[in-house]
């Protein structure tokens, strides 16, 4: 655990400017039994309060140490400040570049000082006159006393490095858009955008008219923006989630269901804020444990710590969770009924692979969304994110936008983004390349032909040859297959009949015990 780090006591803590709402779910609230707090990519940071005495208390230290290539930032400080200033980072990649040279400096006297203690200690060993003796002993207390002020300040400058070092954003893919959202690239339309010839209802009003969404009960047992699914809403979520895991197994993805609860430092390592002032992430108080907001979180920390023979890249997998938002500040019109709720089901993809794999399986990732929408028989939009939109670890992000015709705008229901190996350097994510782990087995073979004929020593040797082998940080990418609310206000609105009710897509029918139309109830009168 790194101490606190006093060097950084002079800098003051600045706003961090926020990506567009539906973005920003990362909480810091009041605490109740469970408690909200703030955290998103670029999340909003405040000073911290002074102590009495008008002294600046300390920061608080770096929870982990991440992997960052302080040596890139600095040999690239010009390239990396104009990527904050695109992705409306406030981070300073000329304070890291400074911090990392200082570090570096005190590596180096650090390394020399205990070379010379080295050599003290072997001078000590002959024989000596006693001035001598008392000379060399005088100069051993002089440099522990340098070493040990060494080390300490080595400490705070790490601390304090890794901490500036830890805002950077990840570098941006060269063909993002540099704006915000209304620069975003739209990279292909799907469909045909439906005609009515009747009033437009929307999913609010067709789930009353219809008795599958239920607000009001909700509220009174959670509170706002929770709710219940009644009648064919219910059976159309749990086909949703069955036919979106038919498709990705189908694609080869490893299913999975994944812990709600995870723990704060694996937000971090995600590159997730769960600490931070306007985070949408639920905390649970007195505890280091987080509700997640989505299955990326749980699994990223599936392969954290890892190192994976190439031969397994890329690892595909999908998880079915349930996910939890504070949403906070996103009230109106655009977020109303179930387009932006505390509490859904999703189906998430996570791959980690070899970075010569990334780019191509971003672009599957992609075909593999627009595929499964397309068989629903939506229409959207497919954007290349701008360079405000992306979230800290985005290197570059896809988003689908369905048109939902009785809110009469696009609304995202998915995104897909290459995070290159931003997360893997936090999560320690690495890989042993296949060509290295040829050559150890060859070198372990060689090695272990003398050991058969009774020599001890040439497995050994191939044992630290093995070791040897370099290792390299995975990319990681991760996909929406499914949003189940943001798909059910896209499919209610879009397949609503004039008689009232809505026709169910063909592709889960078979999920919905071969219902094809949603029709009114017959309602008892109070």
């Amino acid at each position: 655990m790194l101490l606190r780090c006093p060097l950084a006591q002079r800098l003051a803590p600045t706003a961090r400017a926020g990506l567009r709402a539906s973005q920003q779910w990362w909480i810091n609230g009041a605490r109740p039994q469970v408690a909200a707090r703030l955290s998103t990519a670029e999340a909003t940071v405040e000073a911290e309060p002074q102590p009495a005495g008008g002294q600046q208390q300390a920061p608080e230290p770096p929870s982990y140490r991440a992997s960052i290539d302080f040596k890139f930032v600095r040999d690239n400080v010009e390239a990396v400040a104009v990527n904050c200033t695109n992705r409306l980072s406030s981070a300073d990649p000329q304070l890291v570049a400074r911090l990392y040279e200082e570090y570096v400096e005190a590596q180096q006297q650090t390394d020399k000082l205990r070379a010379a203690r080295n050599e003290n200690s072997s001078a000590m060993k002959a024989k000596l006159e006693p001035e001598q003796r008392t000379a060399l002993i005088e100069r051993g207390k002089k440099i522990k006393e340098d070493l040990e002020g060494l080390d300490a300040r080595l400490e705070a400058l790490e601390a304090e490095l890794q901490r500036e070092g830890q805002r950077l954003p990840n570098m941006t893919h060269p063909d993002v858009p540099i704006g915000g959202e209304d620069v975003s690239g739209v990279l292909a339309t799907v469909g045909q955008r439906p005609s009515f010839e009747f009033a437009v209802k929307d999913h609010l009003q067709l789930g009353e008219d219809l008795d599958l969404i239920d607000f009001e009960t909700g509220g009174v047992v959670s509170g706002a923006k929770f709710y219940y699914l009644r009648n064919e809403a219910a059976l159309m979520e749990l086909a949703l989630i069955n036919w979106t895991m038919q498709r990705v197994v189908a694609a080869g993805f490893t299913p999975m269901t994944t812990p709600d609860l995870v723990r704060e430092s694996v937000f971090e390592k995600c590159g997730f804020q769960p600490r931070a002032q306007n985070t949408q992430i639920y905390s649970i108080r007195d505890s280091s444990m987080c509700l997640t907001g989505t299955a990326e979180i749980p699994l990223g920390g599936v392969c954290m710590d890892r190192i994976l023979p190439q031969a397994q890249l890329p690892l595909k997998m999908a998880a079915y969770g349930h996910c939890f938002r504070t949403e906070a500040g996103a009230a109106g019109a655009a977020s109303k009924g179930l387009y932006r709720v505390h509490q859904f089901s999703k189906v998430e993809m996570f791959v980690v692979c070899a970075p010569e794999q990334s780019e191509a399986l971003h672009q599957q990732l992609l075909d593999l969304e627009v595929s499964m929408f397309t068989d629903l028989g939506l229409h959207f939009k497919v954007l290349d994110m701008a360079s405000h939109d992306l979230g800290a670890p985005a290197y570059r992000k896809f988003d689908i936008e369905a048109w939902m015709p009785g809110m009469e705008r696009y609304g995202e229901i998915s995104s897909a983004s290459n995070c290159t190996d931003y997360q893997s350097r936090r999560l320690n994510i690495r890989y042993r390349p296949a060509a290295a782990e040829e050559a150890a087995g060859t070198e372990e073979g060689e090695a272990a032909a003398p050991a058969q004929k009774g020599g001890g020593k040439g497995g050994k040797s191939g044992g630290k040859s093995s070791k040897k082998v370099p290792t390299q940080f995975a990319h990681t990418l991760n996909a929406t297959a499914c949003a189940v609310p943001r798909m059910i206000v896209a499919i209610l609105e879009n397949n609503q009949q004039a008689d009232g009710t809505v026709v169910i897509p063909e592709v889960l029918r078979p999920f919905m015990m071969g219902m094809e139309v949603i029709k009114p109830k017959h309602r008892v009168a109070a």
